[in-house]
């Protein structure tokens, strides 16, 4: 409980951190590199981007500054909607890499399920993953419906489905499916960008464990077998948001966190969501 080193098994036999860094929206070249060599000296071993989020040869940068070795870090990226449309996964997943610098990635996901087209582009996943340069598949804001599409075509089920999860949004169905499937749940917006940080459950239980409501926030999602990558490019944030495992909350706390669901959402539907 009180190492950072902590991992999930992944339904392929690999093994993903409990806690990554996300640099979503983070473009700027040199804060991009700074924000991962803060991360990795402060324990962390994932970086999560996405070919849309425009920072993949400055992540691809900061990678190359490190002093581990690349297989010590786990390293995700996402095809964008765009590249679905057009059919062209297996392309734009060549220039991720290019732009990363690198022979292989950890995770590679569909971003978002793009209406008639995702079951198209998980096939093609499937041949990236059989090729060795992505070690696993998965999903990105995929709900039960979108994945038992993905089951109707394939016998290949996502190693991981990455979505929208903190308090407010606990999405507590999906995640039991996901589970039940052998699917990793890996929590963006953990931190609902503070929405929950004023609310007394979350300032009762940080006052008990003199934890911030953000590691509080982190703490339950850990606890609930899920992944977390929350976004910082704060080297402060990003040391407090790493210093989550030296406490542990009860199942009490943990319901009550629990209670906390209203179904408030930071990011877009996918039920809704065209771009």
């Amino acid at each position: 409980m009180y190492s950072i080193d902590q991992y999930l098994d992944l339904n392929n036999g690999t093994k993903i951190p409990m806690l990554g860094l996300g640099v979503y929206k983070i473009t700027d070249e040199k804060e991009v590199e700074h924000s991962i060599c803060a991360a990795v000296d402060a324990g962390y071993r994932l970086i999560d981007t996405a070919s849309v989020y425009k920072n993949e040869a400055g992540v691809g940068r900061g990678i190359k500054a490190l002093s581990i070795k690349r297989e010590e870090l786990f390293v995700t990226t996402k095809v964008w909607n765009t590249a679905q449309r057009l059919g062209d996964i297996e392309g734009a997943f060549d220039r991720s890499l290019e732009r990363l610098g690198l022979d292989y990635v950890d995770l590679y996901l569909i971003h978002w399920p793009v209406k008639g087209c995702y079951q198209n582009t998980w096939k093609a996943m499937e041949k990236i993953y059989k090729s060795g340069k992505a070690k696993a598949i998965g999903v990105s804001n995929f709900n039960i419906h979108h994945l038992e599409d993905i089951f109707s075509v394939s016998d290949v089920v996502p190693a991981v489905n990455q979505f929208e999860y903190h308090p407010l949004l606990n999405q507590k169905e999906l995640v039991q499916y996901c589970q039940s499937k052998g699917i990793v749940v890996q929590a963006y917006c953990p931190l609902a960008r503070g929405a929950y940080f004023n609310r007394e459950v979350i300032g009762n239980i940080a006052k008990k464990y003199g934890k911030t409501p953000a590691q509080v926030g982190l703490r339950w999602s850990i606890q609930r077998g899920i992944s977390v990558i929350p976004k910082s490019s704060n080297e402060d944030r990003i040391r407090s948001n790493a210093n989550v495992f030296d406490f542990e909350l009860t199942n009490e706390e943990l319901e009550l966190i629990d209670s906390m669901n209203e179904n408030y959402r930071i990011s877009s539907d996918p039920e809704t969501f065209d771009f």
